[in-house]
């Protein structure tokens, strides 16, 4: 059944996002410490309306557009990274249902603030099995499984008859074990643990080839299904990187004044030139990764609101503002912390998370600026691209 929804414009939302900061940084220390975001952000996260953003209208979501999922990260992430992240990986899985029948969307979005995790790796095994499959694996790096109710899970489909393939499938949390295993130097409150399935059905209405889910759908009547899988992952994700470099700045600004540099006649750390440059540098990397989020998320809206094919240099170049997003933020918040002296080693001291949380942002496979700089200068000199992940 269609339902109706009042949907707040994207300053509402972010203005939302910013009255709820301070819940988000009272828990952070509890979520580091656990592993895992409390209750008490998640259902402070539903009650925003994050969880709708990149729910179709018609089941009372929001249907945001991107430029909104950026804006959001951001806020979230300056006030804490793990709770950006966690919000920003629920949008992926949540738009892959979208590419589903429309009675597994009635299924999955009839909870409502459905959460979905999910993953990119094939890293399990799917045998045939009436009207369905069978699916045994384990997927790792599952972010917000603790507090999940569906999972999108990647399997290779063997023993069909042909040669393998991957698949795409949604799978009820409740129907997988979860491995407590999420011990990490960053984003720890992500609680981004292991998933395991052992002899699970899955229906056939709930499986698709990896390739129908990686192209989007062109022809949708909603505009934010009209883009491929990979632009809309990495602009769902940009955001965390531009937020932690926005929060590591802030941090850093904010113990300037009352900060003298031992060992030296400097009383205030603020009179120093050394700092005049660090911080300017600081800055204009974080105005730069700015540039590449929003080049990213335009060039997304903007596609999806005609539904014009994507070229392909369109496609890596999405990959391409990703990870100079990542490595500029990265850039920053290592310039600000290496200027933060011994006393923000302390773990009631922000730049230190900040400092954590960005450089695990940077070593994902998706976000990692290496990566995503090799595959847009490949195709940027004229050979084909070594992934089906664009």
């Amino acid at each position: 059944m269609a339902l109706t929804t009042n949907t707040p414009t994207p300053d509402e939302l972010v203005r939302r996002i910013a009255e709820m900061a301070p819940v988000l940084r009272k828990h952070g220390a509890w979520a580091e410490d656990n592993r895992r975001l409390p209750d008490e952000v998640i259902g402070a996260l539903a009650d925003v309306g994050v969880f709708k953003m990149r729910v179709p209208r018609r089941y009372g979501g929001y249907e945001s557009d991107t430029r909104t999922l950026v804006d959001v990260a951001a806020e979230l992430a300056r006030a804490d990274g793990a709770t950006a992240w966690t919000a920003s990986v629920y949008w992926i899985p949540t738009w892959m249902v979208g590419m589903f029948p429309a009675e597994v969307q009635d299924e999955v979005f009839a909870t409502p603030d459905v959460r979905v995790c999910g993953t990119l790796s094939p890293s399990a095994i799917a045998m045939p099995a009436e009207d369905g499959v069978v699916v045994n694996g384990e997927w790792g790096f599952m972010t917000g499984a603790w507090h999940s109710h569906w999972q999108e899970i990647i399997a290779v489909l063997v023993g069909a008859g042909g040669e393998p393939y991957p698949i795409v499938a949604l799978v009820p949390v409740s129907d997988l074990q979860l491995v407590d295993d999420w011990h990490t130097s960053g984003l720890r409150g992500t609680g981004s643990i292991s998933t395991v399935a052992k002899d699970v059905f899955v229906p056939a209405r709930r499986v698709l080839p990896l390739h129908v889910v990686l192209a989007g759908r062109p022809d949708a009547a909603e505009p934010m299904y009209r883009a491929p899988l990979l632009p809309v992952a990495s602009v769902s994700a940009v955001g965390n990187a531009l937020g932690l470099a926005q929060a590591g700045l802030h941090a850093f600004l904010d113990r300037l004044p009352d900060r003298k540099i031992t060992y030296t006649s400097y009383d205030s750390q603020r009179t120093a030139p050394l700092t005049h440059h660090q911080v300017a540098d600081a800055t204009m990397k974080v105005d730069e990764a700015a540039f590449h989020a929003y080049r990213l998320s335009d060039t997304v809206d903007a596609k999806c609101a005609t539904g014009e094919e994507w070229s392909l240099l369109e496609r890596v170049r999405a990959r391409g503002d990703l990870g100079s997003a990542c490595r500029l933020g990265k850039e920053a918040v290592d310039l600000l912390a290496t200027a933060s002296g011994g006393s923000s080693i302390y773990q009631d001291v922000p730049i230190q998370r900040i400092a954590r949380d960005i450089q695990a942002v940077n070593l994902h496979a998706l976000m990692h600026p290496n990566t995503n700089s090799e595959l847009y200068g490949r195709v940027l000199c004229g050979l084909e691209p070594n992934t089906q992940y664009l």
